[in-house]
């Protein structure tokens, strides 16, 4: 779909990230002009990545945020027409102090975000959501796919402290409620376990899980898998939520439904030379498997890439960071 140059201009948050680095390789290869945010300007980790794209020298410009900080935020969002928001707080291991670590930030984080485009005259919102903000949804009907209609259980999440999901949730309806007041254009991107190759030196949480369960993790992680995708999907959804006018809601970014336990057995399959552990096939009680739940991405064109290939090309950006 052809835009303007206006509006080519954006600002992506969390732009050194996993998916925001992907996300900006993408929109440098399509012309876009790209203000990215990054936590320390200071640090190598963080900009070293994205100053090598190709256009970076002409068309990316860093900017250091606190999703705390209002001012730092409006500067970065200042100038541009549309924001893709990715920044947010996540963990791999236990959280320590959940209210001042992940909600916070989340919460805070949005609502800055969401304030800044408003008073910057941004047009278009497109926010990194998450299956997160699907389920944990226990009371679903047992006989209806979990999709876009479908939100996470907010107060099971407080009883059993599932703080990422809890988080995503709030976040998001945050969005919704402040984009519904201030007039904004919002379309959300809900994705799965995200995996592929990585752009940055470190690693991101759901990468992380597939090392682990190569290295013989047994967890299921039963509150949290809905399905993987490719993490060029993810930024190739963002782009088209962003460029089709049409789109509009939430978009489930997955290659298809399904449970840790299919996830875990492909990946034995496909490694056999690794002592991938045997899991149960139905980890995720009360999901319905589909195919092609993603349809709303799907009618706007988005092929998915196939499990396969995805954990395939996961493998390689391991082995190629010597993590197997």
């Amino acid at each position: 779909m052809s835009i303007t140059n206006d509006e080519k201009v954006v600002c992506v948050t969390g732009g050194s990230g996993y998916i925001g680095s992907c996300l900006v390789s993408l929109l440098l290869s399509r012309n876009y002009t790209v203000h990215a945010t990054v936590k320390d300007l200071n640090d190598e980790k963080e900009t070293k990545h994205l100053e090598a794209l190709e256009g970076a020298t002409t068309r990316l410009r860093l900017f250091q945020i606190d999703l705390l900080d209002y001012d730092s935020i409006f500067a970065a969002v200042s100038t541009t027409y549309g924001v893709f928001h990715l920044a947010f707080p996540c963990f791999v291991d236990q959280v320590q102090d959940p209210e001042r670590q992940m909600l916070n930030p989340a919460i805070k984080g949005m609502n800055n975000v969401m304030r800044a485009a408003k008073e910057a005259g941004v047009k278009r919102v497109v926010v990194t959501s998450s299956t997160s903000a699907i389920m944990p949804s226990p009371n679903w009907p047992a006989d209806v796919v979990k999709a876009e209609d479908c939100w996470t259980d907010v107060e099971y999440c407080k009883k059993n402290e599932l703080w990422h999901p809890l988080s995503k949730t709030l976040a998001e309806k945050t969005a919704w409620e402040l984009a519904k007041e201030n007039g904004l254009e919002l379309v959300v991107v809900n994705p799965g376990l995200v995996l592929g190759p990585a752009i940055p030196p470190t690693l991101n949480a759901s990468m992380i899980m597939l090392l682990r369960l190569i290295q013989g993790c047994t967890e299921t992680y039963e509150d949290f898998y809905m399905g993987s995708v490719h993490v060029k999907d993810v930024a190739l959804a963002h782009i088209l939520v962003y460029e089709d006018k049409s789109a509009t809601g939430r978009h489930l970014c997955v290659e298809a439904v399904s449970h840790y336990g299919d996830f875990a057995a492909k990946v034995a399959q496909l490694l056999p030379e690794y002592n991938v552990p045997r899991l149960p096939r139905d980890t995720q009680p009360g999901l319905l498997r589909a195919k092609d739940a993603a349809k709303k991405l799907m009618d706007l064109g988005l092929q998915f890439i196939p499990i396969e290939q995805i954990i395939k090309e996961s493998v390689e950006s391991l082995k190629s960071k010597g993590l197997l």
